[in-house]
């Protein structure tokens, strides 16, 4: 390790999918890798992490079920999505997590039915800045970072390769969110593989974006597999252009195995350890 590049592990794409790794099982291989961190990981987790001298990078934020769904762009759902969010950031606190994920939502008044009628965007990102507002001074006094997940809405082969219906599809709209906040503790998720997805032009992006750029994510692109050479991001120069900006947070290898997945985990962590 180069030591420029801090690599987590997420947790969901190698226990939900890939070689369904248990946490203790995962928590070795991180360490093999050189990573310090697994993610995307409720609070219950974070003992463990802890006994094993790793971090979790990016805290889920405890919703139910599929959580981009339910965000901060439809008040219907902001007590719900602020409860749950406050507690994972005390236990964020207690443990020493540095942040959790958040998201904007579907945008149908029911997030669960497309026939609810849509909210306009502007509507909700107005909401997004109002909810996210409501639990900003919580997370500043905490000293823990609330991250803010742009998603692609165009692939729909696949639950977790797309997420057609999320608002939060358009990278500039939502740091526009994170900067109306204007809450040193509330960031931008840059996802390069969702980037890559709605819009390209990733450096120049990151360029624009290093303001708000709070935690980043990786997966190839075209189908959200493996950084290998069959997909189309390249991704040593965009992880020089995090170095070259300033970016000091964690890298999360987000990509859905297709082989072997340590394997997998290797080359990226490889091929991003510039």
């Amino acid at each position: 390790m180069k030591g420029r590049i801090n690599h987590s592990l997420v947790y969901w794409c190698y226990n939900i999918a890939g070689d369904r790794w248990d946490l203790e099982t995962m928590c070795g291989i991180a360490k093999k890798l050189g990573c310090t961190s697994i993610e995307i990981l409720e609070a219950e987790h974070f003992p463990t992490l802890v006994r094993h001298g790793l971090s979790c990078a990016l805290a889920a934020n405890g919703m139910p079920g599929a959580p981009f769904m339910r965000g901060f762009n439809n008040p219907r759902y902001h007590d719900e999505v602020i409860e749950r969010t406050s507690r994972t950031i005390d236990a964020c606190a207690a443990h020493g997590m540095p942040a959790v994920i958040a998201f904007t939502g579907y945008k149908w008044r029911d997030a669960d039915d497309p026939t609810s009628g849509e909210i306009s965007r502007e509507e909700g990102a107005a909401a997004c800045v109002a909810g996210l507002k409501r639990i900003a001074t919580h997370a500043e006094r905490q000293g823990v970072t609330i991250c803010l997940e742009h998603l692609n809405t165009r692939d729909d082969t696949h639950p977790m390769k797309g997420h057609p219906g999320y608002q939060g599809d358009d990278l500039d709209e939502v740091a526009d969110i994170v900067r109306r906040v204007g809450s040193p503790r509330v960031k931008l998720l840059f996802d390069i593989y969702h980037v890559q997805v709605m819009h390209g032009d990733v450096i120049r992006r990151l360029e624009q974006c290093r303001d708000v750029i709070g935690h980043v994510h990786t997966a190839g692109c075209p189908g959200r597999g493996e950084l290998d050479d069959d997909q189309e991001i390249n991704f040593p120069p965009i992880m020089r252009k995090l170095v070259d900006i300033g970016y000091r947070g964690y890298v999360g290898h987000e990509f859905i195995p297709t082989r072997d997945a340590l394997a997998g985990l290797e080359q990226a962590v490889s091929r991003c350890d510039i």
